[in-house]
């Protein structure tokens, strides 16, 4: 039998009416005392729903009508007698949504009728009761979500081949970048969306996607490398690079009013050097791509490539444009170059100058540049000039270890993230080796990295003089992460702050003191400007050294 009930406010003097739909018959009582009836309290809840597996009815009516009062507000359906276990069924419907609870309760059939009071303390009795089970099933079903979130790391549908190479650069970013907001998105919503959105059906397509998922934190130094990129930045690490063997920067001083890139320096031997490309030559294309807007850290990547293949480039060599094809080898590197300057006539303000070029921190610098050291030593050099125009960098270690030849004591750099302070490389002057005489460093917009490390340890520990144009202001550090397919990721995995705390990045080093515009990038051009007191380039000894101590 189906259990309904209806209230009306409007009377004081109510009956209820039993029926059973499947017989006619019916029976009316009275309750022998009269109360006023109170509107049942609840929460936004107007429907509270409770059957029987029993069908039983009870109506409740006014006292003049008959039937059922249709005025009433507040419906409810209460699991009474008749039977002797039903399940209740009970739903909310509320402004917060919808839900649905089922519970069974044991119920004993009674052969006599109760007594409202009866009927009312059972109602009572069995609301309290769902309500306890209503909010554990809540609770459950919360408890359950937590946990099936907190478990599930990747998406419920098949993952193929390529999704998982995707993934593995996904959790290579999660784990190590340094920005931990990852440019303002949620990264488990870009991971989902990606798997769900992005074709990945080929190596190629999920190569794409994983370009386009790093492009969102707007790094340029976090960047996919190709399988043949990767192995071509690592060993261009280790001493050896496969390219055409140019050292590339900035153009300055007269350069500068030239579109493209300037050529530093051609390896002896290599196939730029082989090709008649000089130092002060233009490189106006790379592959027909303009270097007008070119940075060097994109031309240095076209330049690179696989042993035996080809590039082209348009070389500018005064007013004559030259269009060269050269092959790709594998050439070897040294990161330093030096040379004894000898000024005449100051034989009391530094006479005898020791120059030493760095170029680049691979695996053989900061070894190189003690050699530099010690071989211009045994020539009684009394002063030396640390050149790293152009330097784009290289291994982290490597320029921490090439600041300790120089310093006695005192703090290289903070490495810092979201939080701090995070590291502190320092030195005891237990590796240094010239760490007395006058220093002077030569920077410009090509320095950066871990140049511009060393750059400001010697700067902020008042070790050496700083002349030049700012640097280029990279205050990042990347590791380089290799994918289970040999591709790799250069990921951004801190930042850092000199020793003044300075946070160079996208500022970069403040020099001392500015270099004439002609200044020259080469060994022999410095020399002549030690020398030549008439030339454009001049630069007084005494003023290059005077502050360094």
């Amino acid at each position: 039998m189906e259990v309904l009930a209806r209230s009306s406010a409007t009377t004081t003097h109510p009956h209820f009416t039993l029926s059973n739909p499947k017989k006619p018959s019916s029976f009316t009582f009275k309750p022998t005392i009269i109360s006023q009836v109170h509107p049942w309290k609840s929460f936004p809840v107007r429907i509270i729903e409770a059957r029987l597996l029993c069908r039983v009815s009870c109506i409740r009516t006014n006292l003049k009508g008959s039937g059922s009062c249709g005025s009433s507000d507040a419906h409810c359906k209460h699991e009474l007698f008749f039977h002797p276990l039903c399940r209740l069924n009970k739903s909310f419907s509320s402004q917060s949504g919808f839900f649905a609870l089922s519970h069974g309760h044991p119920l004993r059939s009674r052969k006599h009728t109760s007594s409202l009071q009866e009927v009312m303390t059972r109602s009572h009795k069995i609301r309290q009761h769902v309500s306890v089970v209503f909010v554990r099933f809540v609770a459950a079903m919360l408890l359950v979500t937590s946990v099936s979130s907190a478990v599930s790391n990747t998406p419920s549908w098949a993952l193929s081949e390529e999704n998982l190479l995707f993934l593995e650069a996904w959790r290579t970013i999660d784990r190590a970048y340094v920005d931990k907001t990852f440019n303002g998105q949620s990264w488990f919503r870009y991971r989902e969306n990606a798997l769900r959105n992005e074709p990945m059906n080929n190596r190629e397509e999920t190569y794409m996607a994983i370009r386009k998922m790093l492009a969102t934190l707007n790094d340029p130094f976090t960047r996919f490398l190709e399988p043949e990129k990767f192995k071509s930045l690592r060993s261009g690490t280790q001493g050896a690079l496969t390219g055409v063997g140019l050292s590339i920067g900035y153009p300055t001083g007269s350069e500068g009013s030239r579109a493209g890139l300037v050529v530093i320096s051609a390896a002896p031997g290599g196939p730029a050097n082989r090709a008649g490309i000089l130092s002060g030559d233009i490189i106006l294309e790379i592959d027909d791509a303009s270097t007008e807007s070119m940075g060097i850290y994109d031309a240095a990547e076209r330049l690179q490539g696989p042993e035996g293949s080809s590039v082209e480039l348009t070389i500018q060599t005064g007013p004559e444009i030259k269009h060269l094809a050269l092959t790709r080898e594998k050439v070897s590197l040294s990161p330093v170059k030096s040379r004894l300057c000898e000024v005449p006539g100051s034989e009391k303000n530094y006479p005898r100058i020791g120059y030493i070029k760095l170029t680049s921190f691979n695996q053989k610098a900061s070894a190189a540049v003690k050699e530099a050291i010690d071989t211009l030593r045994s020539n009684r050099v009394n002063a030396f000039v640390l050149d790293l125009r152009d330097n784009s960098g290289g291994l982290f270690p490597e320029g921490i270890e090439t600041a300790k030849i120089w310093l006695d004591k005192g703090v290289i750099v903070y490495i810092c993230d979201n939080r701090g302070v995070r590291d502190i490389y320092d030195t005891d002057g237990s590796s240094a080796i010239a760490a007395s005489e006058p220093l002077a460093v030569l920077v410009n917009k090509g320095t950066a990295s871990a140049s511009e490390i060393l750059a400001g340890a010697l700067k902020d520990n008042k070790r050496a003089v700083l002349f030049g144009e700012p640097t280029y202001g990279k205050g990042k550090i990347q590791s380089v992460f290799q994918l289970s397919d040999g591709s790799g990721l250069a990921v951004t995995v801190a930042r850092y702050e000199t020793p003044a705390h300075n946070d160079i990045d996208k500022i970069g080093v403040i020099p001392d003191h500015p270099l004439p515009n002609s200044f020259p990038k080469d060994e022999d051009g410095f020399c002549g400007c030690l020398q030549d007191s008439a030339s454009a380039c001049y630069v007084n000894n005494v003023q290059l050294f005077s502050s360094s101590r």
